[in-house]
């Protein structure tokens, strides 16, 4: 048991490791290949019903979930391969450097005043409207997005992964990317897409509230972080999202929040840290850098916290076993 926790320490820092010096890769990508396999089932599943879209969630994710769990299974006897394997799937899940990247990008572009070539990146980050933003607004949606999937693409898997080891990266990942292909609002999915948001909603919520308190701890305004989460984290729409856009707005001094054109439709969303001013392209790389930052913590938390479970039942066991052997005695 105690090689399992320490092995587990060991790939999940290799995976982080592993995301910082190489990204996600261009082509053949794990996670791409499991929307592939997931819009092919989809093909063959759907129909405007709560139930068929129930039924595409558990084989998906389950299945996911489940083929990693035979995996770590299989390798129990071989601690070697099982700490790489935990590297290898850390790094397949985590996406923490491709998404400063990808903010960089679209800060980039916008600082040189090519809104073309900001409104072309976009949708890399968040599946918003780009032609209905101006440079401010896309400055905003930078930062949304940075902060949303910092426990998205890295706190949220990394505490899963401690808890569950490899199922728990895989099924994580399983579970945020079916949200993203049909958990939609839109006429198609609204049914169809329900049990993979919902299921999303109950995943990412420990990794949001995780995300969020890091961000009071590394963010450069501690208590405007923690006043905006207070104040303002219940009011986002989405359950996660919003204690971490709010911690973020606070951390940056900005304002979040407010209204948006997203998958075809516009919403009007709750303004978060309505004191801060408006984020403006400098305001991207400092999202991205406190995004590092909170990453980097997370990773610390979680293992550290895999590691003292560890030690706990180890000591429980000893005492018990210590106790057994007096009364044998």
């Amino acid at each position: 048991m105690r090689g399992e926790h320490a092995g587990y320490a060991c790939g999940a820092a290799l995976g982080f490791l592993g995301d910082l010096i190489l990204a996600d890769p261009r082509r053949g990508h794990p996670v791409a290949a499991f929307g592939r396999a997931a819009g092919a089932l989809e093909r063959r599943l759907w129909r405007d019903h709560r139930g068929h879209g129930a039924a595409h969630t558990l084989l998906c994710a389950g299945g996911a979930a489940v083929g990693a769990a035979l995996l770590q299974r299989a390798l129990r006897e071989r601690p070697g391969a099982r700490t790489a394997l935990t590297a290898a799937a850390a790094w397949a899940v985590l996406g923490g450097t491709s998404l400063g990247r990808e903010a960089r990008a679209v800060g980039g572009a916008l600082a040189v005043g090519d809104l073309d070539v900001a409104r072309e990146r976009l949708p890399h980050l968040c599946g918003r409207d780009p032609q209905a933003l101006d440079g401010p607004q896309m400055a905003r949606a930078v930062v949304e997005s940075v902060a949303e999937n910092t426990s998205d693409a890295v706190v949220g898997a990394l505490v899963w992964g401690a808890v569950a080891g490899i199922p728990g990266l895989v099924a994580f990942r399983a579970v945020n990317t079916l949200d993203a292909m049909v958990g939609h609002k839109s006429p198609r999915y609204r049914r169809f897409g329900w049990a993979a948001a919902r299921l999303d909603d109950v995943a990412g919520w420990p990794g949001s509230r995780l995300t969020a308190a890091l961000t009071v701890v590394a963010g450069p305004d501690r208590r405007g972080a923690l006043r905006a989460w207070r104040a303002d984290g219940g009011a986002h729409p989405s359950p996660n999202a919003g204690p971490v856009e709010a911690s973020f707005a606070g951390a940056l001094g900005v304002r979040l929040g407010g209204t948006l054109a997203y998958g075809g439709r516009v919403e009007h969303r709750p303004v978060l840290n309505g004191g801060g001013r408006p984020p403006a392209v400098p305001d991207i790389e400092r999202a991205a850098r406190l995004s590092r930052r909170v990453g980097l913590l997370a990773l610390g938390v979680t293992v550290a916290g895999r590691l003292t479970v560890g030690a706990v039942r180890r000591g429980r066991k000893g005492v018990a076993a210590d106790v057994s052997g007096r009364v044998t005695r």
